[in-house]
C-alpha cells in the first residue's frame, strides 16, 4: 500500500500534537494535580502512536507506547508527577520532534531512544534511575501446531504459495505472542504485518486483518509470509518492535494431505508451469483488509470539516486575485474614459464580487498568531532553568489574525527579544529580592489588532536598558565616536541598540552576546512593512512594540504624483492631506518643519528623496500657485509631512516584489499596476520617516 500520498497530513497533525504535549506538559508541571491536562497529555502521546504505527514509523510509535505506559500510571495515581518524570516527558517530546524533521526532511537520521525508554520504564517501576536493560531474550522458532492449515487458504493464496516455491521462494507461517497486559495489541499487530510486509507478501492472516484491528484476540496470531529472505533476517525485523513476548517462525507446511502433495511433491514439468503462471500482487489483493487501509483514510478525510491546503496554491490564487483587481481598475478607466454607462454598471457588479472574493482569500490567508506564539512557552522554561531565574511568562491575545506570509517570517525576531528578555532584562531573584520586587519575573507577550495594523509587544519587569551602558558599550565597539555619544539623548541612545554588531553582553554564549539580536529584529521587521520601537526604564523593565501590516498583498493606496511619475502611499500611514503656503515651512537644526495644530512635524522632500525633477510649487493651476500639497504620514507615534506635486486619489493597488535586483532600496516597498498598465513605486513610510 503506497502511504506516502499521506505523509503531509500525518507531518502536519504530528506537529499539532507535539505542541500539545508541549503545552500541557507546560502546564501539568505548574498543576501536577489536573487530571484534565494528564488526559490531553495521553490522547495527544496515543494519537501519535496510532498515526505512526499506521505510516511505519516504529521508532516513533515505539516511543510514544513507551510514553503511554508512564502516563497511564499517572493518571491512575499508581506513580507521582515530579521533575524527573516531566523531563523526562520534555525530553521525550524533543526526541519525538527530531524524528518527526527527519522525516519531513527525508534524512533518515537515526535516534537512539533505548536510554529514554530505560527511563520510562524505570518510572512505570517506580525507581528514579534506569535499570540496565539487557539484550532481548532471542525469540525460539520451534516447530509449533500452528492453526493455519491448507483448508484455510482458497486457490488464490495457494496459487500464490505454489508459484513461489516454483521460483524458489520459501512461505513461513510467523507465530506471534504479544505480552500480557499489552495496551493495543492492535498496533502491535500492525506492527508485525507492515514489518512483515516490507519483507515479502503477506497473504494471510489469523485472526483476520479485521478481528486484529478490533482487538478480536487474546495474545496472538498467526501470519503466512511469502518471501526471500531468510529466517533471521525476520527475526531481526521483528525484534524491533516492542512488547512482543514471543515469536516463531516455521517453513509453512499444509496439514490437508491432499493439498500438501500438490504444494510439495513439485516436479520438474510441474515447476516449470508454475514458474510460468504470473504471480498475483498479494499487497494489492490484500489492501482492503489492512488495519488502516486507503479507503478507511480516504472515509476519515471526507469525513472532516476542514481541509489542509498548500500555502503555494493560497498564494497563487491571491495572486490572481490580484490581477482581477488591476483588470477591474483598467476596466473602470476605459469606461470612464469613453463614457460607456453600460459598462460602468457591470464594473460596478464586478467591483462588488472582486471585493468579496478578495475579503474571502484574505481570511482564509488569515492564521492566528497563537501558531507562532504556543512554542514559546517551553523555550522560556528551558532558558530560565538554565540561568536559574524564576519567570512567569503571561501571553495575551493568541487569537489575533495576521496574514500567513507575516506569521511564517515573526517567529525569529520574537525569538531575539524573547531571549534578550530572559537573559538581559530579567534579573536572577536574589537581585530582584535585593531591588524590593517579586523574586519571580515576568514577561508579556501581547498581540492586538491597531487599525489596518497588527501590534505584538514584549514586555518584561526587568533592569531595563540604561542609555550610558548603552552608550559607553557602542564606544567601545566603535560604532559611534566618545564625542557623538556625549551629544546623544537617552531616548537616541537607546535606539543604538538597533546598530548591528551592538551587544551589552561581556561574554559571548549560546544565548546572548553576538551583537545581532536587535539589529536582526529591526531589519527583519522592516522588510514586512513594519516598525519597532521600544520603551524602557531602569530597574523597571523594557517594552518592545513590533507594529505589522496585517497583509502583504491588496492594500488601499493614495497615488501622488512627483514631477512625471505616480507613487503610491498606504492608506493605512495616512493620516490627512493638507496644502501649506512655502513660508509656513521653517528650519529648525537643519530640518525643515511645520507647526501642525500644535505639533512639530518634520519635512520630507520626496522628490529630493528620490531625485527626480519636481514641479513643485507651480503644480496646482489655481490663482495660489505658491500651496504645496503635503500629506501627513505616520509610522507608530512618529510623523511625517511629504511633500509632493499632486494628489491623484484613492485606489485598491496590488503590491508586487521588485524582485532580488532592486531588493533592498529603502524607499521603495514594492510597485503596482495601475488602470492603464502603468508601473507606479509604493513608498515606504517607514524609511521616509526614519530619514
Amino acid at each position: 500500500m503506497d502511504i506516502s500520498q499521506y505523509l503531509g497530513m500525518f507531518l502536519e497533525e504530528s506537529r499539532e500534537h507535539l505542541q500539545t504535549l508541549n503545552e500541557s506538559l507546560l502546564k501539568l508541571e505548574q498543576e501536577p494535580d489536573n487530571v484534565s491536562v494528564l488526559d490531553a497529555i495521553f490522547r495527544s502521546a496515543h494519537t501519535i502512536k496510532g498515526m505512526s504505527a499506521t505510516m511505519g514509523y516504529n521508532t516513533v510509535a515505539e516511543l510514544t507506547h513507551e510514553m503511554e505506559n508512564v502516563l497511564d500510571g499517572l493518571r491512575k495515581s499508581q506513580l507521582t508527577i515530579n521533575r524527573f518524570v516531566i523531563n523526562t516527558l520534555f525530553q521525550c517530546v524533543d526526541a519525538l520532534e527530531q524524528m518527526i524533521e527527519s522525516i519531513a526532511t527525508n534524512t533518515e537520521k537515526d535516534i537512539d531512544i533505548a536510554p529514554l525508554v530505560d527511563k520510562l520504564a524505570a518510572i512505570s517501576k517506580g525507581e528514579e534511575e534506569s535499570p540496565f536493560s539487557g539484550p532481548p531474550e532471542e525469540k525460539s522458532d520451534q516447530e509449533n501446531d500452528l492453526s493455519i492449515s491448507g483448508d484455510d487458504l482458497n486457490e488464490t493464496e495457494l496459487k500464490v504459495i505454489r508459484s513461489a516455491a516454483a521460483q524458489g521462494i520459501e512461505s513461513y507461517k510467523v507465530k506471534v505472542v504479544v505480552r500480557e497486559g499489552t495496551l493495543l495489541k492492535s498496533a502491535r499487530a500492525y506492527m508485525v504485518i507492515r514489518a512483515l510486509d516490507e519483507l515479502g507478501d503477506v497473504i494471510k492472516t489469523v485472526p483476520s486483518v479485521d478481528d486484529l484491528e478490533k482487538e478480536n484476540f487474546e495474545r496472538s496470531f498467526e501470519v503466512i509470509l511469502v518471501t526471500d529472505a531468510e529466517k533471521e533476517k525476520i527475526i531481526q525485523t521483528l525484534d524491533t518492535i516492542s512488547e512482543l513476548e514471543k515469536v516463531e517462525i516455521i517453513p509453512y507446511r499444509i496439514s490437508n494431505p491432499s493439498r500438501e502433495n500438490e504444494l510439495l511433491e513439485v516436479s520438474p514439468e510441474k515447476g516449470k508451469a508454475a514458474a510460468d503462471e504470473s504471480p498475483i500482487p498479494v499487497a494489492r489483493a490484500e489492501e482492503k483488509q489492512l488495519p488502516v487501509g486507503k479507503q478507511g483514510l480516504e472515509r476519515k478525510i471526507k469525513s472532516g470539516q476542514s481541509l489542509r491546503v498548500d500555502i503555494d496554491k493560497l498564494d497563487t490564487l491571491l495572486n490572481l486575485v490580484g490581477e482581477l483587481v488591476i483588470n477591474k481598475t483598467r476596466l473602470e478607466q476605459i469606461g470612464l474614459t469613453h463614457r460607456l454607462t453600460d459598462l460602468i454598471e457591470t464594473i460596478e457588479h464586478m467591483d462588488r464580487v472582486t471585493t468579496d472574493l478578495q475579503a474571502v482569500v484574505m481570511k482564509v490567508r488569515m492564521v492566528p498568531v497563537g501558531q507562532v506564539f504556543n512554542r514559546f512557552p517551553r523555550m522560556v522554561r528551558d532558558l530560565s532553568r538554565e540561568l536559574n531565574k524564576e519567570i512567569n511568562f503571561i501571553i495575551q491575545g493568541e487569537e489575533t489574525e495576521l496574514d500567513r506570509t507575516v506569521i511564517d517570517e515573526i517567529g525569529d525576531p520574537l525569538v531575539h527579544l524573547l531571549r534578550n528578555s530572559i537573559d538581559h532584562g530579567i534579573e536572577h531573584p536574589a537581585e530582584r529580592q535585593a531591588k524590593g520586587k517579586n523574586p519571580v519575573g515576568e514577561i508579556r507577550l501581547i498581540a492586538r489588532h491597531e487599525g489596518n495594523n497588527v501590534i505584538i509587544e514584549v514586555e518584561d519587569d526587568g533592569q531595563g536598558m540604561d542609555p550610558e551602558t548603552i552608550r559607553r558599550k557602542a564606544v567601545e565597539k566603535g560604532l559611534i565616536t566618545q564625542a557623538e555619544a556625549d551629544k546623544i539623548e537617552a531616548a537616541e541612545a537607546i535606539k543604538l541598540a538597533f546598530l548591528p554588531g551592538f551587544s551589552t553582553a561581556d561574554n559571548v554564549t549560546d544565548i546572548s552576546g553576538r551583537g545581532v539580536g536587535l539589529d536582526a529584529v529591526k531589519t527583519k521587521i522592516e522588510s514586512l512593512g513594519g516598525n519597532v520601537e521600544v520603551e524602557t526604564k531602569v530597574n523597571e523593565g523594557s517594552k518592545f512594540k513590533i507594529r505589522l501590516p496585517l497583509t502583504l498583498a491588496i492594500i488601499q493606496a493614495l497615488l501622488i504624483k512627483v514631477g512625471e511619475e505616480i507613487y503610491a502611499i498606504p492608506l493605512g500611514s495616512i493620516d490627512s492631506t493638507i496644502n501649506v503656503a512655502p513660508n509656513e515651512i521653517k528650519t529648525i537644526q537643519n530640518q525643515e518643519v511645520i507647526l501642525l495644530r500644535g505639533q512639530i512635524i518634520p519635512i520630507v522632500r520626496l522628490a529630493s528623496v528620490l531625485n527626480v525633477m519636481s514641479a513643485a510649487p507651480t503644480a496646482r493651476q489655481t490663482a495660489d500657485s505658491s500651496e504645496l500639497f503635503i500629506v501627513i504620514v505616520h509610522m507608530g507615534d512618529r510623523k511625517a509631512g511629504i511633500i509632493v506635486d499632486n494628489l491623484i486619489g484613492q485606489q485598491e493597488i496590488v503590491i508586487k516584489s521588485l524582485g532580488k535586483l532592486l531588493a533592498g532600496i529603502k524607499v521603495i516597498a514594492g510597485a503596482t499596476i495601475l488602470g492603464n498598465g502603468q508601473v507606479a513605486l509604493i513608498l515606504d513610510v517607514g524609511s521616509l520617516i526614519a530619514r
